[in-house]
């Protein structure tokens, strides 16, 4: 339906002060045209009706925009979200039911511009749960100052709202914070000493104590290896590093060639030298 309801106002053409203009002298409807406007549409799928429809009630959109002006996004972005809302509203609209049709239509009108603030307020969701959404929008209107809230503020606004007391001090202080990059780059020019998060955020495996435990037990578990690598005999030696400690491993045929045994033998060797290695190690841990 918006495809079919392209507005022929369109808000980045020009000023936007023009564009109020444009809205505020289209014609309002009585509610026997809007009633014969509504029909049409529902039972005749008359576009052209529904345009109409939408265009008279333009005003009423940005009349319901104006109450958003304090969260820093452009109202013109704000009025286009609204007008989505008033044409899935007008899509809905049942005109046997007896209201007008701003009044069905707010609802739509509001929830689009929610979205829309909710999404654009902060470069991170401030709001993801229906209980943060009703804070979202109510927290700032319900402060008596500038300052926090006080418990009795915090205990009421939880009742009124039907949220948990936690969730309200939690929204407040998310819409206290403001976005900062992860790692902001230096300005030796700026005066304000501005520390990213990058400079503070611990790293999980940083901790002091933690690097030289494991140094030590790496430390550790090598001079195992060595001490038990000595207890073997020399070939069962040769074998392992031959096989597992040279950058260029030999092959159980060349190692059989050499001493002059089965590949079979060498294998057999080489598993016995690893099996005493693991006990060695195992009983000295």
């Amino acid at each position: 339906m918006s495809q079919a309801l392209a507005l022929p106002i369109n808000v980045s053409v020009g000023t936007f002060d023009s564009y109020l203009n444009a809205i505020g002298q289209l014609p309002k409807l009585s509610t026997e045209q809007e009633r014969e406007l509504a029909l049409r549409y529902r039972d005749m799928g008359d576009v052209d009706a529904a345009r109409e429809l939408v265009m008279s009630n333009l005003r009423f959109v940005a009349h319901v925009a104006r109450g958003y002006n304090g969260y820093g996004l452009q109202m013109a972005d704000i009025i286009q979200e609204g007008n989505v809302g008033l044409m899935k509203a007008v899509s809905r609209f049942d005109p046997d039911v007896g209201v007008r049709l701003v009044s069905f239509a707010v609802h739509w009108i509001r929830a689009e511009i929610h979205e829309y603030v909710i999404k654009n307020w902060r470069i991170v969701k401030v709001a993801t749960t229906k209980a943060q959404r009703k804070l979202f929008f109510n927290l700032r209107k319900s402060k008596k100052g500038l300052g926090w809230l006080s418990k009795a503020e915090a205990e009421a606004l939880a009742e009124n709202l039907d949220v948990d007391l936690k969730t309200v001090y939690e929204m407040e202080l998310r819409l206290d914070s403001r976005d900062m990059a992860f790692d902001m780059p230096s300005d030796d020019s700026n005066e304000e000493n501005v520390v990213s998060p990058s400079a503070y955020l611990e790293h999980p495996e940083a901790d002091p104590a933690q690097l030289i435990e494991q140094a030590d037990w790496t430390g550790h578990k090598e001079g195992m290896l060595t001490s038990a690598l000595s207890e073997l005999d020399e070939r069962s030696q040769d074998i392992l590093a031959s096989r597992w400690l040279s950058e260029e491993k030999a092959t159980l045929h060349e190692l059989a060639e050499r001493y002059s045994v089965s590949a079979e033998r060498i294998r057999q060797l080489e598993k016995n030298a690893m099996k005493k290695l693991r006990q060695a190690v195992v009983l000295e841990a």
